[in-house]
């Protein structure tokens, strides 16, 4: 495929175009952070795909103004920053599928990737998605529909050990639906490819891996859980193990987690923000109730987040607050934290 630089713009002039607006945020009364969050959200947790065409010359501007006219982004200048946030950004000519229910990040993430247009069978699971979000990705590409997928999730059986104790239900499966780019047939049945999907996480069980969970006295469910709650909290790589060091020292002192992306996850439609009310939800998927892991993984995490759960730093942290550039500032202390989000939110 022909390839596009798609780069109208520099960085400076990217970045100076996003000062302007937190200025404008920041005047009317809206926190910078805030924004922030809700513009690098999905456009909304339902919705059709629709078919995106990059053809010769697009740019990176006309592109985000599309995707954004469109409504299946909030923002387009995040969505330009967020691209040439990339090293040597660059789009390929041709077809996509993008749905409102992804993130500018994941969108960005098939963009800059040749080999998952609609001119082939690729089809990329990003990290962290849901079991709905899998399905519905699956179903946008044309392979299978929501009802025959629902069914294999719930009712089909796979003969790997890990699902021995699975819950029943649409989370019988979550988090062993493990993200990779995979070359899928649209003729291929829902059951075959749910089942590539395992096979791929079955792999992830080396002897290696095994014997660590032996030394954390972890079972296989209890990795899966944290490696998704790693995966739905860190946007940097490098933050992964200390975030997982902050779960594990919580899970030791048996103090209560406190994630949002659980939260989330009981809701089912995620908000834009969480309120107070929201965090008393009663659910055993509530960390704010209650100590120790939830019920079971909360998203399907890739390599990288398991590692870290397996692997987690050796900290004394307990705290950690996100900053505007998607990394975390952790704390030892409660009182150092609140420091840290009066500075950094």
């Amino acid at each position: 495929m022909e390839r596009e630089s798609g780069n109208l713009s520099s960085k400076r002039k990217t970045k100076g175009m996003l000062m302007g607006v937190m200025l404008v945020l920041l005047v009317g009364g809206i926190g910078f952070s805030s924004w922030w969050t809700w513009a690098t959200k999905p456009y909304s947790p339902t919705g059709n795909s629709e078919k995106i065409t990059i053809t010769s010359g697009t740019t990176a501007t006309q592109l985000a103004d599309e995707l954004q006219q469109r409504h299946l982004i909030r923002s387009a200048w995040v969505f330009r920053y967020l691209a040439h946030s990339h090293a040597n950004f660059k789009i390929y000519v041709g077809d996509y599928s993008l749905a409102p229910l992804m993130t500018p990040d994941e969108m960005i993430k098939i963009l800059l990737n040749s080999s998952l247009s609609l001119a082939d069978n690729h089809v990329t699971i990003p990290e962290g998605f849901t079991t709905e979000q899998i399905i519905a990705l699956l179903v946008q590409k044309g392979i299978g529909s929501t009802a025959e997928f629902t069914k294999v999730i719930t009712d089909d059986k796979f003969p790997y050990p890990f699902l021995q104790d699975a819950p029943k239900g649409i989370h019988r499966l979550e988090g062993y639906l493990f993200p990779n780019t995979y070359n899928i047939d649209p003729k291929t049945s829902p059951h075959a490819v749910i089942d590539l999907l395992l096979q791929q996480f079955a792999k992830e069980l080396t002897p290696e891996v095994q014997k660590q969970l032996a030394i954390l006295k972890f079972s296989i469910p209890q990795w899966v859980t944290v490696g998704s709650l790693v995966e739905k909290e860190a946007v940097k790589d490098s933050d992964r193990p200390l975030i997982a060091s902050v779960i594990m020292n919580r899970l030791k002192v048996n103090q209560a987690l406190q994630i949002d992306a659980t939260i989330q996850f009981l809701l089912g439609t995620p908000k834009a923000k969480l309120y107070n009310k929201d965090l008393q939800i009663p659910s055993a998927y509530n960390t704010y109730l209650n100590r120790g892991l939830p019920p079971g993984p909360i998203a399907n995490p890739g390599h990288a987040s398991l590692q870290a759960a397996l692997n987690p730093a050796k900290t004394d942290f307990l705290y950690y607050v996100a900053k505007k550039d998607g990394y975390h500032v952790f704390a030892k202390t409660y009182a150092e934290h609140l420091k840290n989000v009066k500075l950094y939110q």
